[in-house]
């Protein structure tokens, strides 16, 4: 019930966002704190999902197609929220200066990311098992690339 309750305001969010999220510098925040808390907020919700994918495609959790389904369907939402709080003068949080200074390459993982998580996505709707194993593992590199080169641990 946690699952389809976070679900669902996941959802929600992504409703109201999605106009602001269709071109990245249309959300604006009013403190460098708010667009922190933003895409740490973003950031933790989709790492829920995608741990989720995670732990049935590792073994770590039974499969459960149907499970695995409204994470791959939130997960394809959710990718596409972070990236626009990462804008001009937010810097702080985990983020390394890195971002700003190499926007550019940022911006690439992040597009990487989003495509990675769609395609990850696609194979969860499947009901295989085997499709999602395979979509995993790229889709957890392109985070390990960004977080290797972008995030302060």
């Amino acid at each position: 019930m946690k699952f389809k309750t976070l679900s669902v305001a996941a959802l929600a969010l992504s409703a109201a966002l999605a106009g602001a999220t269709a071109a990245a510098d249309t959300l604006k925040f009013g403190k460098t704190e708010d667009a922190v808390k933003y895409r740490q907020n973003a950031l933790f919700v989709m790492s829920q999902h995608f741990g989720s994918l995670g732990a049935m495609a590792n073994g770590r959790a039974e499969f459960n197609a149907d499970l695995a389904k409204q994470n791959g369907a939130v997960l394809e939402t959710l990718a596409t929220l972070p990236w626009q709080a990462f804008g001009a003068g937010t810097e702080g949080g985990k983020t390394k200066p890195e971002v700003w200074k190499e926007k550019a390459k940022f911006d690439g993982h992040a597009k990487d990311f989003v495509t990675e998580a769609g395609k990850l996505a696609a194979a969860a709707k499947t009901g295989d098992l085997a499709q999602l194993k395979a979509a995993f593992g790229p889709a957890a590199q392109t985070c390990k690339a960004c977080h290797d080169a972008f995030r302060n641990r």
